[in-house]
């Protein structure tokens, strides 16, 4: 069965859909800026659980998402639209006014506008729709497709935590006084991300990435994502990889949490490259941001290589994804 980006990919070579492939789309909006916007579909028991989490979560969540498409581009979110269908049994509580609690806040976190959205009846599910919109200096925006042979590989942050927090939520830990303050930390990576809009337009004032993409299906899924727009390969390093610090209390061998490094998603960092001739200068003048230097590009098209042990490894992109 093909997958969701076979589908996707299908779409743009039969419409000729030039503007399909990266976060976002990017259109001309005047003689100095290029719009940039996302849209996001959330649909109950799919991409979220209510067990699992709280309607404020849920809402900030929402726009976390999209924002972190708009921080992959290097651009600074504008404007925000938001959609949800509901349930007869939903809209009788104060779950979406609690909903929107906790996306408003966000939005005046990064200062952006809402400026419109649809609220509609669903049979029995929640689905929301978020779109949201950036600005970024004409012809500035950082595309997946312009990473080249040689070039770093850097990530914000740490990786695995999301996912770790998805296996705390998956055996019955939840967000309340109950769970412990490592679990809390987890939890939150899953449930309440932040987006890495500063640190994103930080790269692209110092013209410093190449390439880039969020970290939303998993690094070894987005990274080959990234390799396949950029035609080019990549190598990366086990032990270079910045696992999150609470990995280690959740009790698993090195290898599960290096899967959810790899493989486990919904971190939300961004992963991008670098020109190895700015290095120094970048390491320098974004010496107080966290970046990890994890790999290196090459020649190998759309060929993943871990070292890991002193041994390469095929790394096979087995993040998430809907089909």
């Amino acid at each position: 069965m093909k997958s969701e980006f076979e589908f996707i990919e299908t779409i743009r070579r039969r419409y000729s859909l030039s503007k399909i492939g990266d976060d976002c789309a990017v259109m001309p909006k005047d003689s100095k800026t290029d719009l940039v916007m996302t849209t996001d579909l959330l649909v109950e028991d799919i991409d979220f659980w209510l067990d699992w989490t709280t309607p404020e979560f849920l809402g900030h969540k929402t726009l976390a998402v999209s924002l972190s498409d708009v921080a992959a581009m290097g651009a600074k979110p504008v404007w925000a639209m938001l959609s949800i269908g509901v349930p007869q049994k939903i809209w009788k509580t104060d779950f979406v006014e609690k909903f929107y609690d906790g996306y408003y806040r966000l939005t005046k976190k990064f200062f952006v506008e809402i400026v419109g959205g649809d609220i509609s009846k669903t049979p029995d599910k929640i689905v929301i729709d978020s779109i949201v919109a950036g600005e970024v200096k004409r012809g500035k925006a950082v595309l997946r497709s312009t990473a080249r042979r040689g070039d770093l590989i850097y990530v914000t942050g740490s990786l695995g935590g999301a996912a770790a927090g998805l296996t705390l939520l998956e055996n019955g830990v939840r967000y309340d006084d109950g769970a412990k303050i490592w679990q809390r930390n987890l939890l939150l990576k899953q449930l309440n991300p932040l987006p890495q809009i500063h640190a994103a337009q930080d790269l692209n004032e110092k013209n410093v990435a190449t390439a880039m993409i969020d970290l939303s299906d998993g690094l070894s899924s987005d990274l080959a994502h990234l390799c396949r727009a950029s035609k080019v390969g990549a190598k990366i390093f086990a032990d270079k990889l910045p696992l999150h610090k609470n990995l280690r209390a959740i009790g698993k061998s090195f290898d599960e949490k290096l899967d959810y490094a790899l493989n486990g998603g919904e971190d939300f960092e961004l992963l991008f490259t670098v020109n190895p001739k700015k290095k120094s200068q970048f390491e320098n003048e974004l010496k107080n941001r966290n970046f990890s230097h994890i790999g290196e590009m090459t020649a190998n098209a759309e060929i993943i290589e871990l070292i890991l042990d002193e041994k390469s490894l095929v790394l096979e992109p087995k993040g998430f994804r809907h089909f």
